[in-house]
């Protein structure tokens, strides 16, 4: 049980005395870019999705 109270403090120090958080502005930049990039990875996805879904519809037709 001391092991882990041990791994607990010694966690709580490095957290909040040697990790450098980013700030509130780099944050929501951050934030921003992930969020763009999703979308625009959601729009190429569903367009292949799309495109091939009509391709096969086409070749199934024939």
């Amino acid at each position: 049980m001391s092991k882990f109270t041990n791994y607990l403090k010694e966690s709580y120090a490095e957290l909040t005395h040697k990790v450098t958080w980013p700030t509130w502005d780099k944050l929501q930049n951050s934030a921003v870019v992930v969020m763009v990039a999703s979308v625009i990875l959601a729009i190429i996805i569903f367009a292949m999705d799309f495109t091939f879904q009509h391709l096969m519809s086409f070749i199934y037709n024939l």
